[in-house]
């Protein structure tokens, strides 16, 4: 149990990157808003997790091998999406729409899905899972939290460069994604 906790807290360390790095750009961002791309998070994280050990072997043999070259595009798409932002006079939107939450989170959640499919892979049955579970998703959404709250305080304090440095460290991400360098 302990090892699911600390393997569920460990994945969340990149949603609390993104939250941190995306949310530069939002200025006075509400507790509300704040919950909501929480729980957005936390149910694709907790989705891919979960899809991944539902159908592990299907994954591994088909799909696993494009899956992470998606999220690397998805990734250096927010991360350039932030940087163009930075440099424009419209209002930033890097978390604030949906669809921006959805692709960092599927980008985000890539790793989740690995690892679902080698607990499938390692026979793990379905009473096994509900501790990784629940932890993978009050992990996330408590990474999101603290990440957004941290990401928007150091925007207003930072402001244009924190939100280009954020969008680079994205894409960095993204790059690290099929590469492994780090």
């Amino acid at each position: 149990m302990f090892k699911d906790i600390l393997l569920s807290a460990s994945l969340c360390a990149d949603c609390f990157a993104v939250a941190l790095c995306a949310s530069v750009s939002m200025k006075n961002v509400r507790w509300a808003e704040v919950l909501r791309i929480a729980l957005i998070f936390a149910v694709i994280q907790t989705s891919f997790l979960a899809a991944g050990w539902a159908f592990g072997d299907f994954i591994s043999r088909y799909i696993i091998k494009i899956v992470k070259y998606v999220g690397m595009a998805l990734l250096i798409f927010v991360g350039s999406s932030m940087i163009r932002e930075a440099f424009s006079d419209e209002e930033p939107h890097s978390l604030t729409g949906f669809r921006n939450i959805v692709l960092a989170g599927v980008a985000d959640s890539i790793d989740a899905l690995a690892v679902g499919i080698s607990m499938s892979m390692a026979g793990r049955i379905l009473p096994e899972m509900w501790v990784p579970t629940v932890a993978v998703f009050i992990f996330t959404a408590l990474s999101v939290i603290v990440g957004i709250k941290g990401g928007s305080f150091i925007g207003g304090k930072a402001g244009r460069p924190a939100a280009i440095t954020g969008g680079i460290v994205l894409i960095l991400l993204g790059i690290n994604i099929p590469l492994g360098l780090f």
